[in-house]
Formats: C-alpha cells, structure tokens, sequence
C-alpha cells in the first residue's frame, strides 16, 4: 500500500510538471554548445549577468565592462580569439586568466605548444595583459622535454589580443 502511494504521489508530481506550459523555452539548440562559446559569448559561464555574488554591483559603468566578468570585455574576447585555435584547459573571466591545453599544429607534430594568458585590468590598455608561451618537442619515445621558445612570442600573442580588442571595441562603438 505505501510503495502505490509513493509512486502515484511521483506519478502526480510528473503529471503536473510535464502539464506546465513549453511557450517561449528555449531548446537546446538555443544555448551555446561549449564552455567556449559561452565564455565569449557572455564573458562568463553563467550567462550575460553573471552571478552577483553577495550582493555586489551589477552596473561597473566601465568601458568594455560587463556585469560577470571581472576584466575588460575587450581585452578578454580578443583573448579567447586569440587562442581559438588551441583546446581551452580553464577560463576563469572573474580573474581573467586563461589556460590552454596542449596543441601540437598538424604541420609540426613533434611539437607542441601551451599558452597563459593573463588580463589584468578592467581598462583597455596595453599593460593590461600578459602572455606566456611554453613549447615541447618530442623526445622520440614518447615523451615530451621543454624547448626555448622564441623572446618575443608572448609580445607577438599580447599584440594579437590587443588588435582584436580594438577591433571589437570599434565594433561596439559602431559608425
């Protein structure tokens, strides 16, 4: 008697909220597919607000400031850009740091390359971000060593971000 009473209580409750009404849901197809695509998208995880976590502001009234995102919007989509190419280990916009895993480009495969990179302001400035490449050759039994990378590779990614977050910043500022 008690299990019928339990499953009918559950068939109740499925009942009711399969009854609760679809119009205006979105679909599956409506959300970002990746972690990625959210982040640039939204410049967080969760969404274009964020989380508001203790009662914070929400209106920061920067340039290239969003609410959930703790680093300019620009420098950090330029960011991601940037390193679009490679599989994303973290991104973390509240800190604005992001990690990628390793990639190793199908035209040199006994190498392979990491990046960090670092957005360190809510201004869009040039110190305002920071990049560091490491690289790995092969060792021919199937291990990785570290290799010098180029000095000025970290420069030359922290120019790309740059230029694309100008080039996003003029896209929002508009004709």
């Amino acid at each position: 008697m008690k299990k019928s009473v339990i499953h009918g209580a559950m068939l109740g409750v499925v009942l009711i909220l399969s009854a609760c009404g679809s119009e205006g849901a979105k679909t599956e197809a409506d959300y970002p597919d990746t972690d990625r695509e959210r982040l640039y998208r939204y410049g967080s995880l969760s969404g274009s607000e964020g989380v508001p976590l203790f009662g914070g502001r929400r209106d920061h009234g920067g340039e290239g400031e969003q609410s959930g995102i703790g680093v300019n919007s620009f420098l950090w989509r330029g960011a991601l850009d940037a390193v679009s190419f490679m599989p994303l280990a973290s991104a973390d916009p509240f800190g604005g740091v992001i990690m990628t895993d390793w990639y190793a480009a199908p035209e040199s495969p006994g190498e392979r390359t990491k990046v960090q990179v670092y957005v360190l302001s809510r201004e869009l400035r040039a110190d305002a971000i920071r990049a560091t490449v490491f690289r790995q050759a092969s060792d021919g039994h199937g291990g990785w060593k570290d290799v010098p990378v180029a000095g000025d590779s970290g420069t030359k990614l922290e120019n790309a971000v740059l230029a694309r977050a100008r080039e996003l910043r003029q896209a929002n500022l508009g004709p």
